[in-house]
């Protein structure tokens, strides 16, 4: 037995309440930005995914509009910084609606260090940063999808093993429903099957 939906006639938060229940979990885009006035900004986005390889472009989505999508229309630049486990707490404060002239980094009592590339900062604990340039964005009813080409990648050493990043030093934190956040749990390792050996590994 199955309970059944139709989004056209539920209420907008109880549509978000179930979606972002079950396309879990989601990686968690913690995007920094600086404003027209220079005043940082730091924010986690769970809407969040690669989009391009080549070119190398990634994607976040606001959800309304926010002090991280209207830096990114006013500079063209923001940094993606990787969200790990170690500062849970530090993202989830990034998250609070402080007044657009209040820095998170100063608020929350984060450490900054310059980007390569654009002008954002980064999250100096944060053990990568994809520096991004404006691509292009997409409005979509009440959110605006935010696409942005890679132009620098900067990654901690102690997180890399033969020169790429393993994903049990990098502790990955990611956003589930309700107020549910999830921590890397089992790994398993599985090679994809390729239709030439497809009967052999039946």
């Amino acid at each position: 037995m199955r309970t059944e939906l139709d989004p056209a006639g539920l209420d907008p938060t109880a549509v978000y309440r179930l979606l972002t229940s079950t396309v879990v979990p989601r990686p968690i885009a913690w995007v920094s930005t600086v404003s027209a006035d220079g005043i940082d900004n730091l924010a986690p986005h769970s809407f969040f995914t690669v989009s391009s390889v080549r070119p190398p472009i990634v994607q976040f989505t606001s959800v309304g509009r926010k002090d991280s999508l209207r830096n990114v229309e006013a500079t063209g630049q923001f940094v993606v910084n990787f969200a790990p486990e170690s500062l849970f707490e530090e993202i989830n404060k990034t998250a609070t609606d402080f007044p657009h002239q209040v820095s998170e980094f100063d608020a929350v009592g984060l450490g900054r260090e310059p980007s390569a590339r654009v002008a954002a900062p980064r999250v100096a604990g944060s053990p990568v940063a994809l520096e991004c340039e404006l691509h292009s964005t997409l409005l979509l009813g009440d959110s605006t999808v935010v696409f942005g080409r890679v132009v620098h990648i900067a990654i901690d050493d102690a997180v890399l093993d033969q020169g790429h990043p393993e994903v049990t030093r990098l502790r990955p934190l990611t956003r589930l429903g309700k107020d549910e956040w999830g921590t890397l749990g089992e790994v398993r390792d599985l090679r994809r099957i390729r239709y030439a050996d497809w009967s052999a590994s039946n």
